[in-house]
């Protein structure tokens, strides 16, 4: 279950008439529970409770009581053995009239009559395996809001099917956006009344809700009538009391869906919600979703939260503008200088969705010029930030509406907080008609039209304005002197998983270059904000740690650079909680870039701050290199070869019962038969066998009749071209590539978990081949092992070959050859080479544990946790004569040798 979907469950719940027998489970179920469960608890099967109460192991421990107990029956679950033994994360009691419970983790405690707990449902989120954000836990109602909405919204497509078309879409998440204003309005003290807008609804409709949309409609259309027109608007006088909105919320059509029964008590519901409680820079992303099928399971997730956000906002600009302040301390001129500054600052997110970035960034610029205001003897002062500042681009013209709209709600809520609620609703309507939220494709328009940067005079407003088509009138947008930041969280779609649209948005910006295919989606914003800094401002954005990774850093960052700028702020490594789900969270990156010398330059991590000279494309401090693919080892290492390629649909590779069969069948074909190992046999354990049979032994198998099947199939196969053409058509016995050691090869699977700690490889004997699916070195030096199995190689590797998805991907040509080897003395090789050895002799203590048995980073043994460890020193004193603190000191060393060693190369 989602969140909305919890929220509806504990809310029907809070409904029904109280039976203290029931509640236990029926709140357990609320929580997603499945039946089994339930029936397993109420038969005693797996309740641990031991004072007559419901105890779920390792969830909550709760009771019902009689009225007036709910402190005792809670003292008496806290202080429950049963509860310590099971491990229970919360405890509540109720006894039908309040509700009390208890996080017993961080000892947070709710209290409330029982018909309110569901606005505290996220307080109990983490029962259904759903890791909450404060901010969520602490207003669920944005959840609450969203449920029902979502609610109405699917009631209102069934029984207007044609308001779901493509053409009535627009139309359909306009009419959302104005309910919403409208329950916010009637809740705020903007409408004249409380409850206005939903108590003339209720008044006016018939109760199966067959007139209620022309109520509404009646509604609309009085807000869209300003005052010296009402007379000859001739309203009906119930609407007449409606103020005058406009903006172009209300302008246009005034057609709304008709409405069932049940979709006006869904519309009544919504409107017995406190709706001062929206917090619109999580509201927003949440209710994006109701106007989106696909979205829709996971509807009420969409969250991002406010320290993410600020880890691109703080160093972008935020953090000057507080330095300012802090040193303008109460001077009034530079207070003066500051707010003025701070006037003409430009905002810009060209993804802006539903307008988290310019929502937080407009609340933190009015708590600062607050602040100045307070300092000056002038708290009460009218803000000089203007809401036109805060521009933005959004493909979905829902989420453009709403992120218009939570503009405008924060705005409303500043002018509360910071001078009152009479000046804010002295200024508040009518809505201001200038637009500053832009629909259409980023990466195919100019968004110099959009937002100007410095210095520049294009001019860009709405027609239809609360909307923003291309077609459009034209106001002055001038803003001299000003500054310009970009912001934001673009799309990041893999290359695998663009559509056609997207590749073509991708190629528009690089016309004839093949390289695109490969290329993030999200390239198109970096490119398109480094073409706009050009005219002035900075940018920052949020993106998967892919575009720092791999091929990805060549491909997208050379033309950055070009246009004269530089990475001046780097936040590493983090989990983006895009979500409040655990398992829906990616580890992204955020880039800020700037002209080369503009800004003082930082990195970032988990738990430091580090100013720096200089700052690469890996996020890493060092100069501004960039790893190409190597042919050959830029050290002195033995070369690595990619497996052996078979090309033969499968008709050279033997299952172990294929191998068996064969050779009790045909026991000359002995010499034919070869172990064979990829990525999944060398982890994992695995058998496989293949045909391997060179030239002198054709004879031989075409006359064992089971193999020579499978050779003519591959000759068929191959002569209709296969992949690579009619290559080895004359040898269909060969693999496509051979490659063999005499001796030994040291194996190197191509993919392997994050999970792990060392890269996995491992020493076959000669008649062991490896297949394409892995990499290997043949009959190379042992040392040339402790090199691959050490930290320093993994964290290279994770950077500059980049992830399959979140799996390591090794590369002979991107990591391998390109790895940094100081040049080792004979003594520096025999120490490996014994390091190497401890190693294979740890492994071999514990056969026959698989790799993937020992190096699960929760299981692995300590003898062989130590040979790495003696391995990694080894390695690291023949760096630096020490070993590194971190593996930012690692690739600090290794981007360093890198670019002297390929310096010289090229020189």
């Amino acid at each position: 279950m989602n969140a909305v979907e919890i929220e509806q469950a504990v809310s029907e719940l809070a409904e029904q008439p109280f039976d203290a027998a029931e509640f236990p489970y029926a709140f357990l179920m609320a929580f997603g529970n499945k039946e089994t469960t339930i029936k397993r608890l109420r038969t005693g099967a797996s309740n641990k409770s031991d004072i007559g109460g419901v105890l779920q192991t390792n969830n909550i421990h709760l009771a019902t009581c009689v009225p007036g107990e709910i402190a005792a029956t809670l003292a008496a679950l806290r202080e429950s053995p049963a509860t310590s033994r099971a491990k229970a994360k919360f405890i509540l009691a109720t006894d039908g009239i309040d509700l009390e419970a208890e996080d017993i983790t961080t000892g947070e405690t709710i209290a409330c009559r029982y018909t309110d707990f569901p606005d505290h449902f996220g307080f109990f989120l983490p029962l259904a395996g759903i890791s909450t954000v404060k901010q969520i836990r602490e207003s669920a109602f944005d959840i609450r809001a969203t449920s029902r909405l979502n609610r109405l919204y699917v009631e209102l497509i069934k029984d207007n099917p044609d308001w779901g078309s493509a053409e009535k879409r627009h139309d359909m998440n306009h009419f959302m956006a104005r309910l919403i204003f409208c329950f916010f309005a009637e809740d705020t003290d903007i409408f004249v009344s409380d409850n206005l807008f939903t108590a003339t609804i209720d008044q006016m409709a018939n109760r199966d809700g067959s007139n209620t949309h022309e109520v509404i409609g009646e509604i609309f259309r009085a807000m869209n009538t300003a005052i010296p027109k009402r007379a000859e608007a001739k309203l009906p006088r119930w609407a007449d009391t409606f103020p005058y909105v406009n903006g172009g919320l209300f302008s246009g059509s005034t057609d709304v869906p008709r409405f069932s029964k049940i979709a006006q008590r869904y519309l009544s519901h919504i409107g017995s919600l406190d709706w001062t409680q929206i917090n619109p820079d999580i509201f927003g992303s949440m209710i994006q979703a109701v106007a989106d099928e696909l979205e829709r399971s996971v509807l009420g997730m969409h969250y991002t939260s406010v320290p993410n956000i600020l880890k691109v906002l703080n160093p972008l600009f935020l953090d000057d503008l507080r330095a300012e302040l802090e040193a303008a301390g109460d001077n009034a001129r530079k207070l003066a200088n500051l707010r003025a500054r701070m006037a003409k600052i430009r905002v810009f997110d060209p993804a802006c969705g539903s307008g988290n970035f310019l929502v937080i960034a407009y609340k933190e610029m009015r708590a600062i010029e607050y602040e100045i205001n307070k300092r000056r003897g002038e708290p009460l002062r009218r803000t000089d930030i203007p809401l036109t500042n805060y521009r933005g681009i959004e493909l979905r013209d829902f989420s453009a509406e709403i992120a218009r709209l939570a503009l405008i709600i924060a705005e409303y809520q500043c002018d509360v907080t910071y001078r009152g609620q009479k000046e804010a609703l002295a200024e508040f309507l009518p809505l201001d008609a200038q637009n500053w939220i832009t629909c259409g494709n980023a990466l195919r328009l100019d968004w110099l039209s959009v937002c100007p940067p410095t210095g520049t005079g294009v001019k860009f407003q709405a027609d239809d304005l609360f909307m923003s088509p291309l077609d459009q009138a034209q106001i002055d947008f001038a803003n001299e002197g000003g500054e310009t930041y970009v912001c934001g969280n673009p799309p990041y779609v893999g290359d695998k998983y663009q559509t056609k649209e997207q590749k073509d948005d991708l190629n528009a910006l690089l016309p004839g270059n093949k390289k695109v295919r490969a290329i993030d989606y999200i390239a198109g914003w970096f490119w398109k904000a480094s073409d706009f800094i050009k005219y002035g401002g900075c940018f920052a954005f949020v993106s998967t740690n892919s575009i720092c990774q791999g091929v990805q850093v060549p491909l997208i960052w050379p033309r950055i650079f070009q246009n004269g700028q530089e990475i001046f702020f780097g936040h590493q490594n983090f989990l983006w909680g895009n979500n409040a789900s655990k398992n829906a969270q990616v580890t992204c990156v955020i880039v800020g870039i700037a002209a080369v010398g503009e800004r003082s330059k930082a990195i970032y991590g988990a738990d430091f701050m580090k100013s720096v000279e200089a700052i690469n494309a890996y996020l890493t401090e060092g100069a501004n290199i960039i790893v190409e693919r190597a042919s050959e080892p830029i050290a002195e290492i033995a070369t690595m070869f990619g497996g052996n390629i078979p090309r033969d649909q499968g008709n050279l590779l033997l299952s172990p019962d294929e191998a068996n069969d064969l050779l009790e069948g045909f026991p000359q074909a002995s010499p034919l038969v070869k172990p064979i190992v990829g990525s999944s046999e060398f982890i994992n354990g695995q058998q496989r066998y293949c045909l391997w049979i060179e030239d002198h032994q054709a004879e031989l198998a075409f006359s064992i009749p089971p193999i020579a099947e499978r050779l003519e199939r591959i000759r068929i196969y191959r002569q209709g071209g296969s992949e690579r053409g009619k290559a080895g058509l004359l040898t269909p016995y060969k693999f496509e590539r051979t490659i063999i050691g005499e001796v030994n090869s040291i194996v190197v699977p191509s993919v392997s978990s994050e999970r792990r700690e060392y890269l996995p490889c491992g020493l076959m004997p000669s008649d062991v081949r490896v297949s394409n699916l892995a990499l290997a070195l043949y009959d190379a030096p042992l040392w040339n092992m402790a090199l691959i199995a050490s930290r320093l190689h993994l964290v290279w590797i994770a950077t500059v070959c980049g992830k399959l998805e979140t799996r390591y991907r090794y590369s002979n040509t991107m990591g391998w050859n390109t790895f940094p080897v100081p040049k080792l003395t004979e003594k520096n090789r025999a120490d490996l080479t014994a390091a190497a050895e401890g190693i294979l002799l740890a492994r071999e203590a514990h056969f026959p544990a698989t790799i993937a048995d020992l190096y699960d980073p929760e299981k692995m043994p300590a003898n062989l946790r130590a040979a790495h460890d003696h391995n990694d020193e080894v390695l690291e004193r023949i760096y630096i004569g020490r070993r590194f603190r971190n593996d930012t000191e690692r690739l600090e060393k290794l981007f360093e040798m890198y670019t002297k060693m390929t310096t010289k190369v090229s020189a």
